[in-house]
């Protein structure tokens, strides 16, 4: 076992000859591997640090590491091992074949259509490093809206101190298009500072200054409040437009950039490419992007912006639910970030934005379905889950990042999206009903229905305070924070398999505990049992428990030993010691006497509880799940009491094997280790209802 997390997490994903390339996002370790089935996966999503693994098409692995990501990183690249693969990793360059080069190039494509694929790598690209700059301004802005609401400073942008306090947060959003530029650049390998360098030019005092020029028009634009100018340069007209906080103009402005960047070093000798590259390239881009590509960006956003105004004015409720409908799609995929560039245009062309606050309830119906399972991990003393939640909970509700829920809990179980989508749906109702009986008032006079914001702020508890209509956006995000909490610790999140295997680990780790504290409670607990033998002399023997001695098969066939079975999960006995039987009959009952703690929605997996305490799981078939209930006409319910013998399920097995599963109907003790034995009987054929495990308290 390595020593360091950054070892186990090389060791895991193949050695460090496996890595081609490694970079890191907010949450995430992004590897280009050279062959990804040499991947632990196991391994990687049961090491302690690590929040969840996820594979991607071709050879790319992504694993989840959560707020500490940039340190695991820098870990990883001081590794001794790590030395040659790092230098690669670091530049971005590296010595590679014709044949490494375009393995590496299909491996990027996600989907049937590998441009689009790339096309919204290059978008999160574009924005993924600048997360944290955008973070701390969003929170310095929600702090001074805050204290402005308390009247503990005045919102006076006359004095000094209020205009240096802008400043902080002001500089990120107005420079936004040269930090784009920049990232943008460098995702499509050329010079980064040249990429910056170029859309600087549109932000200099000199450029603005066309405006008030003399031979310059303007027209008042009254649809946006803004006013559109053309200045008369060298005989040509250029659109002069405020390019501060723009990012369209930026990621249009480095595709260009890159055609001619790599096009002039294909013509230009080697050794005057330092000088001679950024020289033409600022020339011919610089003045292509004022020409051209900076009006046509600039029309782009607004049209966007305009048209999705125009669908809050005038489909409200269709708008304010969709948003965080889909979102839980998006993200996992990456495809949320044209989206939160519409947000970062609203603000420059409108001057506010009004999708952030539907995106909150999403974010909050995510937050709440995490906060349900840290309830459960807590209350099922599931130690591994509990730390993953709580670290993802920490990081949503304070940072307002999804992707620690997503990737660590919410993709792995997918129960919790249909908990959670309840949760974004309810919210989405409540902030379209209440956004349109409560409207904002712009800073123009200007009424929106819906939830607005002047900033680009991460749907976090400590944003809260920048959307206007505050209280409207606060009983929505509550709502679905709510909806999703409540249902997540009433319906659980996970299949019976899942459950059981939590309540076996933790019962084992209860019974390694157990030496200790029975020494410790021995006497006391020989009194507490004298006396209750006492106290019930007199009642009913019906009332006291018969002990479980045995239990029986719930379906007639053969009998075979878990290992025999094809289940690893069952074979490792992590659910306890059980039998396999080969069923001959299509008739499902219950082994024992008992209450039905849970009864799966698709009809394969029963967990019954013996008034004694013994918990048996029947699990009908091997990955019958997947068949989602087709085939399974189940005759119970949870929390139905059911005596030995009465039928729980049919099953038409032979439509399980034209599907490709095996009909192998498990049967374990769960809490097999808070047992002195449990014995099962294989290699007999047996009836529905004939012992098949002997237990021995």
């Amino acid at each position: 076992m390595a020593d360091s997390l950054a070892s186990q997490i090389i060791t895991a994903i193949g050695g460090p000859e496996n890595v081609r390339s490694l970079t890191h996002c907010a949450t995430r370790l992004r590897f280009e591997l050279a062959d990804a089935s040499k991947v632990d996966q196991n391994a990687l999503e049961h090491m302690k640090g690590v929040l969840g693994a996820v594979p991607q098409s071709g050879d790319r692995f992504q694993v989840v590491i959560g707020g500490g990501v940039a340190t695991v990183y820098e870990n990883i690249m001081h590794l001794p091992e790590m030395a040659n693969a790092g230098a690669a990793s670091a530049s971005g360059e590296g010595q590679k074949s014709n044949a490494d080069v375009k393995a590496e190039a299909r491996s990027k494509a996600r989907g049937k259509v590998a441009w689009l694929d790339s096309f919204f790598e290059y978008l999160a690209d574009s924005f993924r490093p600048i997360l944290g700059v955008l973070l701390g301004a969003s929170i310095i802005i929600a702090l001074v809206n805050l204290l402005i609401s308390l009247n503990v400073i005045p919102n006076d942008e006359a004095s000094a101190g209020w205009v240096f306090v802008k400043a902080i947060w002001k500089g990120v959003f107005y420079f936004l298009p040269i930090m784009v530029a920049y990232n943008a650049s460098k995702k499509l390998k050329v010079d980064p500072w040249l990429g910056g360098a170029i859309m600087a030019i549109l932000m200099t005092p000199q450029f603005t200054s066309l405006i008030d020029a003399k031979t310059t028009t303007c027209v008042e634009n009254a649809a946006l409040g803004t006013k559109s100018c053309t200045a008369n340069i060298f005989g040509i007209p250029m659109a002069l437009s405020d390019y501060s906080g723009n990012v369209f103009v930026p990621l249009l402005m480095a595709a260009v950039l890159a055609l001619v960047y790599h096009g002039l070093k294909k013509i230009i000798p080697e050794s005057v490419q330092l000088v001679f590259v950024p020289f033409f390239c600022m020339i011919i881009v610089g003045a292509l992007t004022a020409f051209i590509i900076g009006p046509i960006g600039v029309w782009v956003g607004n049209g966007l912006g305009v048209g999705l105004a125009w669908m809050n004015t005038h489909a409200p409720f269709i708008f304010a639910i969709i948003i965080p409908l889909l979102y839980p799609f998006l993200v996992p995929l990456g495809l949320h970030w044209p989206l939160n560039a519409l947000m970062l245009m609203n603000i420059q062309t409108l001057g506010y934005d009004f999708i952030q606050g539907p995106m909150g309830v999403w974010n909050f119906a995510c937050f709440g379905a995490t906060a349900g399972v840290l309830f459960i991990a807590v209350r099922d003393k599931d130690k591994d889950m509990r730390q993953t939640a709580l670290g993802a909970l920490a990081a949503g509700l304070l940072g307002g990042v999804s992707e620690p829920s997503l990737y660590g809990i919410h993709l792995r179980y997918k129960l919790v999206y249909k908990r959670m989508l309840v949760g974004c749906g309810l919210g989405g109702v409540v902030i379209a009903v209440l956004g349109w009986l409560f409207p904002s008032v712009t800073a123009a006079g200007q009424t929106v229905h819906g939830v607005t914001t002047t900033a680009f702020a991460f749907t976090s508890l400590l944003t809260i305070p920048v959307f206007d209509q505050m209280w409207v956006y606060a009983v929505s995000i509550a709502v679905s924070f709510l909806t999703s909490f409540f249902l997540i610790i009433t319906f659980d999140y996970r299949t019976p398999e899942q459950k059981a295997e939590v309540l076996a680990r933790a019962a084992a780790d209860q019974k390694a505990a157990a030496p200790a504290v029975e020494a410790k409670e021995a006497a006391p607990a020989a009194a507490t049992a004298t006396a209750t033998a006492t106290a019930t002399k007199t009642e009913a023997p019906a009332a006291a428990a018969a002990a479980t001695t045995v239990v029986n098969a719930p379906v007639a066939g053969h009998v075979i030993a878990l290992d025999e079975t094809g289940d690893p999960v069952f074979a490792s006995r992590a659910l306890g010691e059980g039998v396999g039987i080969q069923p001959t009959d299509s008739e499902v009952v219950a082994p024992v006497s008992g209450v039905l703690q849970t009864v799966a929605e698709t009809g394969h997996a029963f967990g019954i509880k013996t008034d004694d305490g013994v918990e048996v799981l029947v699990h009908v078939g091997i990955d019958t799940v997947k068949m989602n209930g087709e085939g399974f006409a189940v005759k119970v319910k949870a929390d139905e009491r059911v005596n030995a013998g009465d039928p729980l399920v049919s099953v038409d097995f032979a439509k399980v094997k034209d599907a490709g599963y095996s009909t192998t109907t498990l049967m374990t003790v769960l809490n097999t280790a808070a047992l002195t034995s449990v014995t099962p009987k294989t290699g007999i054929d047996v009836k529905a209802g004939d012992e098949v495990i002997d237990i021995q308290r």
